[in-house]
């Protein structure tokens, strides 16, 4: 799953690429790898994509949202399309129930010909209106994911913009790669609230992602209420790394039955996971039975691993654990409509074989009682796995060196016993989609135990090849037995620094922060690997494409990671991108390059170094975080402080009023910048190197004056 403690495992890392290719306009289709980018710039990239010669339809306030059936399904699609459209556009479109296309509308069509299948869709756009088509409301909605990519990026705020809203001229062919595509959130590690759930369900969801794979359990915490079990939740829940005393760090049955349906509103199914037998510290804390003393332990908010395990060395402590996963796993299957159970499996080197093979036993049987179909990591092959199983491979570029030889790595070998059994495999190669590596040495949160994962590397990887050997041959996992890819966030690491857990809350940011960061821009890499064809995958291409979608995500409010090995386009009318801030050739700086939380900021002679390169990213008010190009932390005002002469300090980014800063252009040239929280000015104490950065009143002082390049 992780093995983040094995450094001796660290992988070489690819080096970035700068594109400076800027984005290009044609009409050519886009079928193969090379091609020249047209416009519209999409993620995932379709299968088939052609531009349309005339205008565009142009959305007005009178536009219709017709929806060619009855279907309860298709007019949700209708609906949310409604509202997908309207915080921007401040148009409330009608949405429409009938027989025939309207002219001048946004048509839905869910009779499409049977052989578009589940997911696919064709799309036209002309000046005369907008057509989706599909084989039901599944492909409307993966349509729809497109249709707002042919709008202008603005149509992400939410908030009212002036517009013209026009859909670019476009005819469309698509249908995805794999059936499973899968976006993991470790809500064990971290406790993520409903509402962040939500947000990271909506920004999956618009990639094409199907699968929200939930990481309910693990040493740190239990999230789910098991009504026959209360202290899973009074005890179990009432840490998380870094964290002690929760009382409300889980899903009641009610919230959780609210965020399998808000994903089934997002065409997602909802995989829950509950880890065992290692990763179990959470349930040995509020079960006594599943120790082997039969007393519970102490809750853990550490970030080790491989310390937990269900007692399973004895008849009775097996019939302890089997009794256990029945309860638990019987609970959560009525809750949760989907086909699968995770069952976890990873991590558990204390366990012999037979205790091994007594886990697998006891959790395939709980699971298969509920005619749910098992997914489990790959080490759960080392038991008797159940037909149809899907196993979750994670192992990295060092196994593929082992791929045939008489040393053959524990997860190749593991991966042969999983074929073997008949097993399909979801692909998540820890090296290429473990969302909590850092880029690079110097992003602020996560793990580089499988080596940095750059933007690039996230998409540089084939389902295909990941278990064969690094010529792409004698692939373990055949192509016919590969179910599909996730991306998997995991959140043991999301503070800064990431070296040692905190002892407080104070290092971590807020979990929507963390996700955004971690998974922009390199979930939609992944998603697109798991949609579009092999034959379409061209990294020039794609970082392109890519990089059309970053005023997308600053309009959305989303704070990505501008990641160095795409070339980001300027918004126009705003700051976002990297920039100097200067005042009298003197640089806002963060001295000597340090990623000390709290330290507070100088400037220095300008010298172009990182440590004086600043990501400006536009917040929904308008103001804007400053992340240093050295450390990743944020421009931020000591405490929250809102008196003059309060320092201005770099601090791991939380999105707070007293990390934003409103950029005031002044009449003659220049900006002020003033805290969102106090409206007090960024200043320095003089001209001289090493001076000091406070915040102050307003006295239209030269050292208030910042050149933003």
């Amino acid at each position: 799953m992780r093995l983040f403690r094995q450094r001796g495992r660290d992988l070489a890392v690819l080096s970035a690429v700068a594109l400076a290719t800027s984005l290009l306009s044609g009409t050519t289709a886009v079928t193969a790898a090379h091609a020249a980018p047209t416009l519209p710039a999409i993620v995932p990239q379709p299968v088939s994509e052609s531009a349309v010669t005339g205008s565009g339809f142009t959305l007005a306030a009178g536009t219709q949202i017709d929806v060619l059936s009855t279907d309860t399904a298709a007019l949700g699609v209708g609906t949310y399309l409604a509202g997908l459209l309207k915080p921007a556009t401040g148009f409330t479109l009608q949405v429409v129930s009938s027989t025939q296309p309207a002219g001048n509308a946004l048509v839905l069509d869910p009779n499409g010909p049977a052989t578009l299948k589940a997911e696919g869709y064709t799309l036209t756009s002309k000046s005369g209106g907008v057509t989706v088509t599909a084989h039901g409301a599944e492909g409307l909605f993966r349509g729809v994911q497109t249709l707002r990519q042919l709008l202008p990026a603005a149509v992400e705020s939410p908030t009212v913009k002036p517009g013209p809203w026009t859909v670019v001229p476009v005819q469309i062919s698509d249908s995805p790669r794999y059936s499973y595509r899968g976006a993991m959130l470790d809500v064990a590690r971290r406790f993520y609230p409903v509402a962040q759930v939500k947000r990271f369900i909506d920004e999956s969801a618009a990639y094409k992602i199907n699968t929200l794979h939930l990481h309910l359990t693990d040493d740190q915490g239990w999230r789910i209420a098991i009504g026959a079990l209360p202290n899973l939740t009074t005890v179990g829940a009432s840490t998380q790394t870094g964290f002690t005393g929760g009382t409300s760090w889980y899903y009641t049955a009610a919230e959780y039955q609210d965020l399998v349906a808000y994903a089934k509103s997002r065409f997602m199914t909802v995989v829950p996971e509950i880890d065992g037998p290692g990763h179990s510290g959470a349930a040995l804390a509020s079960v006594a039975n599943l120790n082997c003393n039969n007393q519970t332990t102490a809750p853990y908010a550490g970030d080790n691993w491989g310390f937990s395990l269900y007692c399973l060395g004895d008849p009775q402590h097996v019939a302890n654990v089997s009794t256990f996963l029945n309860t638990v796993i019987s609970t959560v299957a009525a809750l949760t409509p989907g086909p699968y159970i995770h069952v976890g499996g990873d991590e558990a080197p204390a366990t012999t074989t037979a205790q091994y093979a007594a886990y697998v036993s006891a959790a395939a049987s709980a699971t298969t009682a509920q005619g749910k179909t098992l997914i489990g990591w790959h080490q759960l092959s080392q038991g008797t796995l159940p037909a149809n199983s899907l196993l979750q491979y994670w192992g990295t570029d060092i196994d593929r060196t082992s791929v045939g030889a008489p040393w053959e790595s524990e997860n190749i070998q593991q991966v042969r016993s999983g074929v073997a059994q008949g097993a399909k495999f979801i692909m998540s190669p820890a090296d290429h989609a473990y969302l909590d590596m850092q880029y690079n040495s110097s992003t602020p949160y996560g793990l580089h135990w499988a080596g940095y994962v750059s933007a690039q590397k996230a998409y540089g990887w084939d389902p295909t090849t990941v278990t064969a050997k690094t010529d792409g041959s004698s692939s373990v996992v055949p192509a016919a037995q590969i179910a599909g890819v996730e991306a998997a966030l995991w959140t043991d690491n999301a503070y800064s620094p990431s070296s040692s857990t905190p002892d407080s809350g104070s290092q971590f940011p807020e979990p929507s922060v963390y996700a955004d960061h971690m998974s922009f821009p390199r979930l939609p890499a992944i998603a697109e690997i798991g949609w579009s064809p092999q034959s379409t995958h061209d990294w020039t291409n794609f970082s392109q494409r890519l990089a059309a979608q970053g005023p997308r995500w600053t309009a959305a409010g989303i704070a990505f990671y501008a990641a160095p090995d795409i070339t980001w386009p300027s918004t126009p009318g705003t700051l976002n991108g990297v920039h100097t801030v200067t005042t009298g050739g003197q640089a806002l700086d963060d001295p000597a390059s340090s990623t000390t939380n709290a330290l507070q900021m100088d400037t220095w002679a300008l010298h172009g170094g990182n440590n004086q390169k600043w990501t400006f990213t536009q917040q929904p008010d308008g103001s804007y975080t400053l992340a240093n190009g050295a450390s990743g932390l944020c421009l931020d005002v000591n405490g929250g402080s809102t008196s003059p002469a309060a320092t201005v300090i770099q601090y791991t980014c939380g999105g707070g009023l007293n990390q934003r800063w409103k950029a005031v252009a002044l009449p003659g040239g220049g900006y002020t910048l003033a805290s969102a929280k106090s409206g007090l000015l960024l200043t320095t104490a003089s001209a001289a190197d090493g001076a000091l950065v406070t915040q102050q009143t307003d006295t239209n002082s030269a050292l208030q004056h910042w050149t933003i390049t």
